[in-house]
């Protein structure tokens, strides 16, 4: 009898250590695509719970971050790649909530978080092994946890999880990562500019699942999803949106042109 999906990826949400975490996503994707994991069971929804995570980092506001100014340093280097090894670390947590939390969606939905999960969790291992080899690791230095706070906000409906974690958080990365290239490549680590490079390749393709699965329950809901994602925005975000904004990475990821022209006008 096939186990539960839904009992496996709460199981991998939950799980504390990052590098067995790491583990149980890449097993997770392996039974799935073998077949070997039913969409049916699961139980009941729980309330959304923290995920599990190390008790390092220490989880601060975004101000009392350290900078990350001194690239042209091992020790600076490491604090930028903390920060974004953060991000995905979290990234790989709303991926498998986005599996465990919403229900009676179409099989490729679950097809599609389940891969951005398993690559979520690659960037987090190959960027805490670079960060390894400046002399830190995961954990050294504080982080912050507006990426779950937005889990918790749109824990509701699926249709606002895509709109604004995928759309609007993940996106955020294909405006910043291209200048953190040049930045890291211009600081003498071509290493830590070529995961990055891959980084930029797979978030476009995981900013078009959300792009895909929001269009598809705007449909289903008969809703228009131009206006629908900045009344989103609106309501969530206070409308707003840091630019500037990578346009031709959000037309790979499915933005319509009616959405970049509101963006141009943005910044």
């Amino acid at each position: 009898m096939s186990e539960s999906l839904f009992e496996q990826a709460l199981g991998a949400l939950l799980t504390a250590d990052p590098a067995q975490k790491c583990a149980r996503t890449q097993a997770l994707w392996a039974q799935w695509t073998a077949g070997a994991l039913s969409l049916a069971g699961g139980g009941e929804i729980a309330p959304l719970p923290a995920p599990g995570r190390p008790a390092r980092p220490p989880l601060v506001p975004p101000k009392e971050l350290p900078k990350r100014n001194r690239l042209h340093t091992p020790a600076g280097r490491a604090v930028l790649l903390h920060a974004l090894a953060h991000i995905e670390f979290n990234a790989v947590n709303l991926a498998l909530d986005a599996v465990y939390r919403f229900r009676d969606l179409p099989r490729d939905y679950y097809h599609d978080w389940l891969n951005v999960a398993r690559e979520e969790a690659r960037h987090f291992e190959l960027l805490r092994d670079h960060i390894r080899g400046l002399e830190a690791d995961y954990g050294d230095f504080p982080a912050h946890d507006g990426l779950w706070q937005m889990a918790v906000d749109t824990a509701h409906d699926p249709l606002v999880r895509m709109a604004l974690v995928p759309r609007v958080l993940e996106a955020r990365g294909l405006d910043v990562t291209p200048g953190l290239i040049e930045r890291l490549e211009a600081a003498g680590d071509p290493q830590a500019a070529a995961i990055l490079r891959l980084i930029r390749r797979d978030e476009i393709g995981h900013v078009a699942v959300g792009t895909r699965w929001f269009h598809y329950l705007c449909a289903q809901r008969g809703l228009e999803p131009v206006g629908t994602f900045f009344a989103l925005v609106e309501q969530y975000m206070k409308g707003r949106l840091k630019g500037p904004f990578n346009l031709e990475d959000r037309v790979q990821a499915g933005f319509l042109a009616a959405e970049l022209e509101q963006l141009r006008s943005l910044g």
